[in-house]
Order: structure tokens, then sequence, then C-alpha cells
């Protein structure tokens, strides 16, 4: 399963948000940040098993930057 995620820098943390789940973690770095998101998707899709199958089926088609002045 692929998720589509993005992450930023607060202070002296990296913060990364999963964008369908809404899923977010933090971590000193980006490496820890990610392994911190995905046991966090893990138990959050222990808890929600419909979540996981339709995220399963989900085929992603791209990705858009969208810039807001």
């Amino acid at each position: 399963m692929e998720l589509q995620t993005l992450i930023w820098k607060e202070g002296n943390a990296y913060v990364i948000k999963e964008t369908i789940t809404g899923v977010t973690t933090q971590g000193k770095t980006i490496e820890i940040a990610i392994k911190n998101l995905k046991e966090a998707i893990e138990l959050y899709l222990e808890e929600m098993p419909d979540m996981r199958k339709r995220l399963q089926k989900m085929k992603a088609i791209g990705a858009v930057n969208v810039q807001i002045a």
C-alpha cells in the first residue's frame, strides 16, 4: 500500500501527515518521522479495517502542488 504524505519542518522537528487518514506524527529527522508515521498508520488501521480495505483499493493517479499566495 502506498500513501501520499506531506512533510514539513516545525522548529527542531519534522512533521509528517498522511493526506487521506489525517494521521500525523513527527520526529527529529525525516527518517524518524517516517518510521513514526508508519507505526501510527498501522495502529490506526487496526482500529479501522474498512479504511484499510478502502486504501488498498485506491490507485494514485498523480500529485499536484498548489501554491497559495
